[in-house]
């Protein structure tokens, strides 16, 4: 599969949810994995589809999140993740159940 990986981490769960649902409403992406750092101050979800719908579908949780006046700590795109982040992000997704 040549797909893309979009990253987005905000403060707190609340901003997290509302970002995820943004991401798969604004493109045809799929949760991969998420991971809650600091007592779930911080949130990082990771989201797979194509370039063009991860581009879009980060592009829509940065604006829902700054919308809402939620904190943007950092966000990304990788257009063709190596396979050595294919594996990490693999043993994060392992330890949710969907």
């Amino acid at each position: 599969m040549n797909s893309s990986y979009g990253l987005i981490e905000v403060s707190g769960v609340v901003a997290a949810v509302e970002s995820l649902d943004a991401m798969c409403k604004a493109a045809d992406v799929s949760l991969v994995t998420w991971e809650r750092k600091w007592g779930g101050r911080l949130v990082t979800i990771i989201v797979e589809g194509n370039v063009s719908d991860v581009k879009a579908a980060v592009e829509a949780a940065e604006h829902i999140t700054k919308a809402n006046g939620h904190i943007l700590a950092s966000s990304g795109v990788i257009a063709s993740p190596s396979e050595e982040i294919r594996k990490q992000v693999a043993i994060s997704s392992k330890r949710i159940e969907f």
